[in-house]
């Protein structure tokens, strides 16, 4: 019950509960008590509150708690993750539903648009694959685009991934990504700062944010246009003391100016996801993921040397994925032989194919 009156509390934070359980004498289950709570400066709604909570609200939400076979973890209290509770502003208490676990081993935030490039998607799904192999938990808001590509790209390799949502669990959304939320639980958790059913309004997000990058080591933007919240998270993360890196993208692509910001505002440049271990410093054992490349495949560069017609096709192709028309007018090929190569070059795992008849190389 305490947790859940936290919770419905406005504006309660950490460090309101910090100084509640010093008045309680190291007592987190006295916190809520009038006695406690009325000799500590408390947001004017969340003291009005706790006089009069909201008794039929709270007994749903620990309703919900039954049935769902959640938890919910208060601030300093066993399982809250340690990363997390140590920064200014930090919630009162957290729904999770899935793997405590999940929340307490390395993390590393990965953000960015939400109406991703299928370039920007497929490069958040191989980063999030490979440091996901290397040991990190993939932490995301499970949005459209970045978000979901980055959830998937550490599933797709066994490895651990957790959502923070701007609303309450049971409240799924988007709820297109509800079958996604719930491969996340056998492999992660879902985690909220919301009573389970609150709405995911629009304010909810950038406190959203400050979870995301608060529960990880450092934070990867890949793909952000100027004034994308993902830019919001960025900063939240510098704010906390955490690393920042950005994928770089091309100067053309309004998704690639908010990545360039951050990059020339001092964020680690990220090419690979080496960059990212080696901004990190993470773990001494992974060095081998380093010298030898990260996520499987040949190392760059690697593999069977190329016809001189398939290498004039890849020059074609560039960096950006295109269609197989626009490859026929710049390498002078047929469309025959090009999409006869272009198959030969997807087998290879040279190239992806996209949605809209796109194709687009795969960077190793």
């Amino acid at each position: 019950m305490v947790g859940a009156k936290l919770v419905r509390s406005p504006g309660l934070t950490g460090d309101h509960v910090r100084v509640l359980v010093a008045q309680a004498a190291g007592d987190l289950e006295r916190i809520c008590e009038p006695e406690v709570f009325a000799r500590v400066e408390l947001p004017p709604a969340a003291r009005a509150f706790l006089y009069r909570p909201d008794a039929a609200a709270l007994a749903a939400d620990l309703e919900w708690l039954r049935a769902s076979g959640g938890r919910l973890l208060l601030w300093d209290g066993e399982g809250y993750p340690r990363p997390l509770a140590a920064i200014r502003g930090a919630p009162p208490a957290l729904y999770v539903l899935g793997e405590v676990q999940a929340l307490n081993g390395p993390q590393l935030a990965m953000v960015g648009a939400r109406w991703a490039s299928p370039a920007g998607k497929a490069i958040a799904w191989r980063f999030a694959g490979a440091l996901a192999e290397a040991g990190l938990t993939i932490t995301s808001g499970l949005a459209f685009g970045i978000d979901a590509a980055s959830h998937e790209g550490a599933l797709a390799v066994g490895g651990r991934t957790v959502a923070v949502l701007g609303g309450g669990i049971a409240r799924m959304y988007p709820a297109e990504n509800a079958g996604l939320a719930k491969r996340i639980l056998a492999a992660g958790a879902l985690v909220s700062e919301f009573p389970p059913w609150a709405r995911p309004r629009r304010q909810n997000f950038p406190q959203r944010n400050r979870v995301i990058s608060g529960l990880a080591l450092g934070t990867l933007v890949v793909e952000a246009a100027e004034g994308s919240g993902s830019l919001i998270t960025a900063q939240r993360a510098a704010d906390q003391g955490r690393e920042v890196f950005a994928v770089p993208g091309s100067v053309a692509s309004p998704l690639s100016f908010g990545c360039h910001k951050l990059i020339q505002e001092g964020a680690h440049l990220a090419a690979e996801p080496a960059d990212v271990l080696r901004g990190l410093q993470f773990h001494k054992e992974f060095q081998r993921f380093i010298s030898h490349g990260v996520g499987g495949g040949p190392p760059r560069g690697g593999g069977a040397p190329l016809d001189k017609e398939y290498e004039m096709l890849l020059d074609a192709l560039g960096f950006e994925p295109a269609t197989i028309d626009a490859l026929v007018a710049r390498s002078g090929l047929s469309g025959e032989s090009i999409a006869s190569m272009l198959l030969i070059l997807e087998l290879e795992g040279r190239i992806a194919p996209y949605p809209g008849g796109l194709y687009g190389r795969i960077s190793k």
